[in-house]
């Protein structure tokens, strides 16, 4: 398993942004780490920008000696990749946890609030409080922790993606099932998302049960 990872991670050509190469190490924990704080967890969420389904926030504690080959921004594996870490992260992480907001919650709310609710489950959830904790580019409210936000965090700090990969994992698990439930829309290959053909479903089924009302207001031509 681990061997996989390491040549899919040699594949990969490094993102780069604003002219830098991101690379997927534990700088940001190392130095965490080197400033006192021992349980530093990373937290990130998936299915924010979805038309339907929930959003998912995950939180992983990876630990000093987790093998950490492979970890990258969930959307630059495939997804035998991200399921075969996922495995790796469940079962040799400190700890991890996940936590949901379903769409009625999300309408009720709205997503940013739904966001940050989904990431505070998760923290809530947590068999190990972190000391300290690393977001992809923002910071949540309402959270005593310390907190460090880190632009493209989730290519950046190995905690993060960590995150990142459990919380796609167990949300396209749900949206594979949701396809049998809801036939029609393409759930099990866009995963909520606003494809072509998942737009094209909606303007000729109109929505399922899972659709996020709120954007009837927002986006009214999806409907």
């Amino acid at each position: 398993m681990a061997t996989d990872a390491r040549k899919a991670g040699r594949g990969r050509k490094p993102l780069v942004h604003d002219g830098v190469e991101l690379r997927c190490t534990r700088q940001f924990e190392d130095a965490a780490r080197g400033e006192g704080y021992v349980r530093v967890a990373g937290l990130d969420e998936v299915g924010r920008g979805a038309l339907c389904g929930p959003v998912v926030a995950a939180a992983v504690i990876l630990g000093d000696d987790f093998d950490t080959e492979g970890l990258d921004d969930s959307k630059r594996l495939t997804r035998l990749q991200r399921e075969r870490l996922a495995e790796r992260v469940e079962s040799r992480a400190v700890a991890f946890a996940v936590g949901w907001v379903q769409p009625e919650e999300i309408d009720r709310i709205n997503i940013l609030r739904a966001t940050y609710l989904a990431m505070r489950r998760a923290l809530e959830l947590l068999s190990l409080a972190p000391d300290l904790l690393l977001l992809d580019a923002v910071t949540l409210p309402d959270v005593r922790v310390p907190q460090r936000g880190i632009v493209k965090g989730d290519a950046l700090s190995v905690s993060i993606a960590a995150a990142s990969i459990i919380a796609k994992v167990a949300r396209d698990a749900v949206m594979r099932e949701c396809e049998e439930k809801y036939p029609g829309y393409g759930l099990g290959h866009n995963m909520g998302y606003a494809s072509e053909d998942h737009r094209d479903a909606l303007r000729r089924l109109g929505p399922s049960q899972i659709h996020r009302r709120s954007f009837q207001g927002t986006q009214p031509w999806l409907f």
